[in-house]
């Protein structure tokens, strides 16, 4: 039995195909663009994500006969606002997890957030995009029969169900992540119940079956069945095999997370970590979150010119260890762990005339490794020591990073064969289970070890004062963020 895995993220649609053994047979992946209509805005059309879709699953099937695929795994960006009337159809632009806009909205939610759902009220989730959209659109909010998630909206179009797994849902502030059930409270606080809501189910359930005229399209069997699925970095981690407490990993894709395995839900709002349900059943996960990781290189490469893999290449040759040089803040869209500020804006501090581009590169690795670093510490005051990190994503390529980050976060950075699929290899796999070819132990095992990259004194003993300098800027500048708007 082989399985796919479609992982709808929020600059493309990767699409995997996996044997029952784990062996990736297939990848394919197409590309999204999103809108910024206004500032702090971010939006994007679902017709895009299903088109996207298509195109990566014809992909998928130019390279590997998909005929034996009997199952398929959905993940994605979570929090995303997909608003549908009574007859399914799109409402409005889809309101993405890195969308500002709804501050304001969060301050009413947050007591009964942080109670019941044990999670802050951050304008990412999706609980207040909804108060917003009842107060600037309420014509809208007014029409809307049925909210789903961006990975759900999927399965709305690949079998005909309206369903949510556990982690995803967590994202939402609708969810008693506590109980795995949605929060009546919570819902009604938004002008919402539950019959707005797709039912749950955990992440390795079955949740509904390719539609036929679809399965022969995508030249799948009929009635494959489609696992309920994860979140994106929930389904990342079993891609890596984080399914035993204390399992981490770290994620370098457009955002960033230090992603921690919880045998129990720990809260932490007063620090903005995200104590989420795992899309295995009777597990937890806590995140600490940055919103531009691989997408703050991506940003320098675009201002300045030049191709990432140029920029890496001029640091390597310029050297990455300075005591020198400007400091970056990495608050390009905003900042959640520690900060909880969607008004926190990216900065570079310290140029001079003798400033080059390598200065600017080394500085904005490790102006995430220290974001990220700031992050490591702050899951460590709800649980012990994390000892090692796994790491997945578009930036886990860069050794160069790597380097940088091991030092930053005083931690061994483990690096696995395959691990940049991250996601997409995580539901592949929980299609798997859902359809019977395996247990979680028997499906989910770590990946082979690649390399393992340890944290070098040196470079750690360079990095420290400047990691010191990082920490003072944000509080020196909060004000100044919140008045330029």
């Amino acid at each position: 039995m082989d399985a796919i895995g479609i992982d709808l993220g929020t600059s493309g649609v990767k699409a995997v195909l996996i044997g029952e053994d784990g062996t990736v047979r297939a990848e394919a992946t197409a590309p999204l663009a999103i809108s910024h209509p206004h500032p702090l805005w971010s939006e994007q059309a679902p017709e895009d994500w299903w088109t996207a879709t298509a195109t990566a699953i014809a992909a998928l099937r130019a390279r590997a006969d998909l005929s034996t695929a009997r199952a398929i795994g959905l993940t994605g960006q979570m929090h995303g606002a997909v608003l549908l009337d009574e007859a399914d159809n799109i409402l409005r632009p889809a309101i993405l997890w890195n969308d500002g806009r709804s501050a304001a909205e969060c301050a009413a939610l947050d007591p009964l957030a942080r109670r019941i759902a044990g999670n802050l009220a951050m304008p990412g989730f999706t609980a207040p995009k909804l108060l917003w959209v009842r107060r600037f659109e309420p014509e809208i909010f007014a029409a809307t029969a049925r909210v789903l998630l961006p990975k759900d909206w999927l399965r709305l179009r690949i079998t005909g169900e309206a369903i949510s797994d556990m982690s995803d849902a967590s994202g939402t502030l609708w969810l008693d992540v506590a109980m795995r059930r949605w929060s009546p409270a919570l819902l009604a606080a938004c002008g919402l119940s539950p019959r707005h809501m797709p039912r749950l189910a955990e992440g390795t359930e079955p949740a509904g079956t390719v539609r036929p005229a679809l399965a022969e399209a995508w030249g799948i069997p009929p009635g494959a069945v489609v696992a309920a699925g994860g979140g994106d970095n929930a389904a990342a981690a079993i891609g890596l095999g984080c399914i035993a407490p204390g399992a981490a990993f770290l994620s370098l894709g457009t955002s960033g997370v230090v992603f921690v395995c919880d045998e129990s839900f720990r809260p932490a709002p007063e620090r903005a970590v995200h104590a989420f349900c795992h899309c295995l059943p009777a597990a937890w996960h806590r995140m600490a979150v940055i919103l531009a990781a691989a997408s703050s290189l991506a940003w320098l490469a675009a201002i300045t010119g030049a191709r990432e893999a140029a920029l890496l290449e001029e640091l390597d040759r310029s050297g990455i260890a300075t005591e020198h040089g400007p400091i970056f803040l990495p608050y390009l869209a905003g900042e959640r762990t520690p900060h909880n500020d969607p008004t926190a804006a990216g900065v570079f501090f310290g140029l001079e005339s003798v400033t080059t581009r390598a200065d600017l590169t080394r500085a904005v690795l490790e102006g995430v490794a220290f974001a990220l670093a700031d992050g490591l510490d702050v899951l460590e005051e709800k649980g012990s020591r994390i000892a090692a990190l796994s790491v997945t994503g578009g930036g886990a390529q860069s050794a160069l990073w790597g380097r940088i980050l091991a030092a930053a976060l005083a931690r061994p950075l483990i690096y696995h064969a395959g691990g940049e699929i991250g996601p997409a290899l995580g539901a592949a796999r929980l299609g798997l289970i859902a359809a019977g070819a395996g247990t979680i132990a028997e499906i989910c095992p770590a990946p082979p070890i690649a390399r393992i990259q340890e944290p070098e004194s040196d470079l750690a003993e360079t990095l420290a004062p400047r990691r010191a300098l990082f920490r003072r800027l944000y509080p020196d500048l909060r004000a100044a963020f919140s008045a330029r708007l």
